[in-house]
């Protein structure tokens, strides 16, 4: 059999009590006792010893733990039957498995047996006896068999209990140090420093989102895969041993690790095979990252770019390394599986540098720079790289523009007399509905959430301008604050049963939400002054306290509220102490105090409202993600939420730059057209100037978020929720005074406007704090700079 040798000798067990437990346990093995089983091992495989086993012509495949001492944890394959079983039930291909043994007393350790798949394995991932047609082909394959992996509903397939379905990030993080360590330790190596540096930079940069929970493979590449003979069909998937619950993006950047290999890649010491490595990208037909990570997000309808990236392709060496320890530690020890397995040494050294490259950090002799720094990446960058919008965002954006245009536009009039023509304000104006209705029926609908839309923050930010030209325009599209925020919230943080609950009817539209941060009795420019509390009493919380500035608590279909609130623990830092909790605005308790004017305008029929809860008692299941997790929840929601209004405000100013001139070219006054004087031409320039620094630097917030996630454009944000804010001011203003008299009454949107930018100013936070971050942060990168 090709690929096998005779079993080596540190791998020898008792080939009769084998074959004995096959005929006991394999239905369909040969009962003959007069001809003999043959037992070769593969020469691949670095982790479990793997055997070729046949009989009168029937083949099979054995997995064993290795003999002697083994770290703990590791060579789990009990977990590999498990998950080989449901998998081929699901009909995922994987060989079929047939037996498992945990009886030491058969061959020396537990082991199962799974039938043999007829196929072709590549272990070079260049291909290159296959024509450009056929490597296209077989990349995409991968693709296909990798995101069909992740799509698989592990509940149904029985796998509850497989893994852990929170931070698994951080878990992967220390199991591979401890693995690292142990191997280390074991073999009696010295302490590796480049491991150290990585490690630290993964634990100080782990995702801030929240995790998808999938079937995860854990060790994803081209060479665990058995392909058809002839076609470009995957036919099984191997190597399950690291195989759970997780964060699937881990997968996707292990295998991705191979477009990062350098230029002198050893590969030889991974693979005899293959004498040396070439550039993926530069090799005829084979997808480069860019197109199989395209790929991929079509087929699991994620957002491209993927946020930190940069991290799951880092974590990917370091788990490549650890592993490559580990095998070097038992080479040393003597219990390899395969007889190159010391080379291992030259593989982890790198695989460690290949993956501090990922952090864009360093070490100078004496300082290492764990922290990384995208950040100081982002400073060098243009202003925003050159990205096109696809062809379907162009389609959508296209749409949103026309549809703004023919049918916002023109209802804004009728909108506002159904508001204040009803027997109350607080209301649900028809023209609404009716606008709502045709704007899915475009398909319209949900652009704001990348899982729903396919569109990144960078692609969402253009359609969200065209948005922002009307006070009424992001409602048609259900993409108007606060629902988006409250439904990027629960689909980012929320349980299964939270989202069922209420995020399905807030993205169906038919209901809306609003969100309870703001206190009347305590500064809110420090969000931790924050005193209304929640204190959990047997299976309910107990919430008391008031808020204010509670936006969409007017509107009749508001029927569940955010809220944050004090959730007190002594050993926990200040930003530790607050929670996030979903409240039924029927609650008992809940009561709506008053609304709010802004410059003495209602806002209806969303308003304002000041609310107080006296005593509102909602299950332990409504609590969103767990005790003390406000802020960091705050941060995740606060990131895309900021790219929105300011792009919506940037629409705002574009309609009051067009009102201005349509004003000024109509208007006459001492003798001649506004439009002609300089004073105005210079006034209608400066606004020109000021929309299009905001916008810029909003796309680049927004391009900064798509690549490298809300954490790394944090200053980013911040200049924008300065930025912005002021450009709108201004133009509003200039707007307005252009207008004269007719900018300040209801005849013209102006005055709404701005009275919508300079509240911005403070519903977003006061200028004074995201001065005083974009101050720090710079300082900070500066510092890096000049240590670098």
């Amino acid at each position: 059999m090709a690929g096998t040798t005779e079993v080596r000798d540190q791998h020898r067990f008792d080939e009769q009590k084998l074959h004995d437990f096959l005929i006991r346990r394999v239905q369909g093995f040969p009962q003959s006792l007069s001809s003999n089983l043959s037992v070769r091992q593969f020469t691949s495989g670095q982790s479990n010893p793997t055997f070729f086993i046949s009989k009168d012509g029937c083949e099979y495949v054995m997995r064993k733990k290795p003999p002697g001492q083994l770290l703990k944890g590791a060579h789990q394959i009990d977990r590999e039957f498990r998950v080989q079983q449901a998998l081929h039930k699901a009909n995922f291909p994987v060989p079929r498995p047939l037996a498992y043994c945990d009886d030491e007393s058969v061959i020396g350790t537990a082991f199962y047996v799974m039938e043999h798949v007829q196929g072709r394995i590549f272990r070079d991932v260049t291909l290159p006896d296959m024509s450009p047609s056929e490597r296209s082909a077989i990349y995409d394959a991968m693709n296909e068999v990798l995101a069909r992996l992740h799509c698989l509903d592990w509940r149904k397939m029985g796998l509850q209990g497989y893994g852990k379905e929170s931070n698994y990030c951080g878990r992967q993080i220390n199991t591979w140090n401890r693995q690292f360590i142990g191997a280390t330790k074991l073999a009696s190596l010295p302490e590796n420093l480049a491991a150290q540096q990585l490690v630290q930079w993964l634990m100080d940069n782990k995702p801030t989102t929240a995790e998808k929970t999938t079937i995860v493979h854990g060790d994803f590449r081209l060479d665990n895969i058995i392909f058809h003979p002839t076609l470009p069909k995957v036919i099984a998937v191997l190597d399950w041993e690291l195989s759970t619950l997780g964060e699937p993006l881990t997968d996707v950047g292990y295998a991705c690790m191979l477009y990062h290999y350098p230029q002198d890649m050893p590969i030889h010491l991974i693979n005899p095979n293959q004498k040396q490595f070439s550039s993926l990208e530069s090799l005829a037909c084979i997808p480069d990252e860019h197109s199989f990570l395209t790929s991929y997000c079509q087929r699991c309808l994620l957002p491209y770019p993927l946020p930190d990236w940069n991290f799951y392709l880092a974590l990917g060496f370091y788990k490549m390394a650890s592993i490559g320890q580990g095998v070097y530690c038992r080479a040393i020890l003597g219990n390899a599986s395969s007889s190159f397995a010391s080379n291992f040494d030259d593989v982890v050294k790198v695989m460690l540098n290949t993956g501090l490259k990922q952090t864009v950090s360093r070490t100078d002799n004496s300082v290492v720079f764990a922290k990384p720094s995208s950040s100081l990446m982002l400073e060098m960058q243009p202003v925003l790289e050159s990205q096109p919008l696809s062809h379907r965002a162009k389609d959508i954006l296209q749409k949103v523009q026309d549809f703004v245009k023919n049918e916002v536009l023109p209802a804004e009039e009728i909108y506002l007399a159904q508001v204040h023509s009803g027997p109350s304000i607080w209301c649900e104006p028809p023209i609404m509905e009716e606008l709502k209705a045709k704007a899915r029926a475009q398909g319209l609908w949900n652009l704001f959430l990348p899982a729903q839309s396919g569109f990144g923050q960078l692609e969402y930010a253009f359609m969200a301008e065209a948005m922002g030209q009307s006070f009424i325009g992001s409602e048609p599209f259900n993409c108007s604050a606060p629902d988006t925020g409250n439904m990027e919230v629960l689909h980012l943080y929320g349980n299964e049963e939270q989202k069922k609950r209420w995020l399905e009817p807030l993205l169906d539209g038919t209901l809306r939400s609003c969100y309870c941060m703001t206190e009347p009795q305590v500064a809110s420019s420090d969000a931790t002054n924050m005193e209304c509390s929640i204190v959990k009493e047997g299976d309910t919380y107990v919430i008391n306290g008031r808020k204010w500035w509670s936006s969409g608590a007017g509107d009749p279909r508001c029927k569940v509220a955010i809220l944050m609130g004090l959730t007190p623990n002594k050993n926990k830092s200040r930003h530790q102490q607050h929670s996030m909790i979903i409240v039924p605005m029927d609650a008992p308790g809940v009561k709506k105090i008053r609304p709010l004017t802004v410059f003495g305008n209602p806002d209806a029929p969303h308003g304002h409202y000041e609310i107080e809860f006296t005593n509102v008692r909602v299950p332990v299941g409504n609590m969103i993600l767990g005790e003390g997790r406000g802020f960091e929840i705050a941060q995740g929601r606060l990131g895309p939420g900021r790219i929105h209004h300011c792009m919506r405000g940037i629409g705002m100013a574009e309609r009051a730059l067009e009102l201005m001139c349509q004003r000024a070219m109509e208007r006459k006054a001492f003798g001649k057209e506004l439009a002609k004087m300089g004073v105005i031409q210079h006034q209608i320039a400066e606004c020109r100037l000021l929309i299009d620094q905001a916008k810029l630097l909003t796309l680049k917030a927004a391009h900064t978020i798509d690549q490298f996630g809300t954490k790394e454009a944090r200053k980013q944000v911040a200049m924008i929720k300065i930025v912005a804010p002021r450009m709108m001011n201004k133009v509003i203003d200039q707007a307005i005074q252009i207008y004269g008299g007719a900018g300040v009454c209801q005849d013209t949107p102006l005055a709404g406007f701005y009275a919508g930018a300079r509240s911005l100013r403070i519903a977003d936070g006061p200028d004074e704090v995201h001065l005083t971050s974009i101050g720090l942060l710079e300082l900070k990168s500066q510092s890096l700079k000049a240590k670098l």
